[in-house]
């Protein structure tokens, strides 16, 4: 690491030492985990244009699939968000 300072140096080498140990209690851990998974979970409202035809095909598919369009936008978004759908 670059552009440390003494105390920061001296805290990274103890670090990497191995000298520091969580004091975290696994209920604790399970309070925070919580507070991350529901900031995750938040919904936005956004207002998106879309082609008519592009509209139509996803609310076919969603049809197909049993859920509304506005899920599947959402879903497929998630996908390409997380690098689990990529554009060829």
């Amino acid at each position: 690491m670059t552009n440390l300072n003494q105390e920061e140096q001296e805290i990274l080498t103890s670090y990497n030492n191995d000298e520091w140990s969580s004091v975290a209690t696994p209920e604790r851990i399970a309070e925070l985990q919580s507070y991350a998974k529901a900031t995750l979970n938040q919904k936005k409202i956004v207002t998106v244009q879309l082609s008519s035809f592009d509209l139509e095909v996803i609310q076919a598919q969603a049809k197909e699939k049993g859920i509304s369009d506005q899920t599947l936008i959402s879903d497929i978004l998630h996908e390409y968000v997380t690098s689990n759908l990529v554009r060829n």
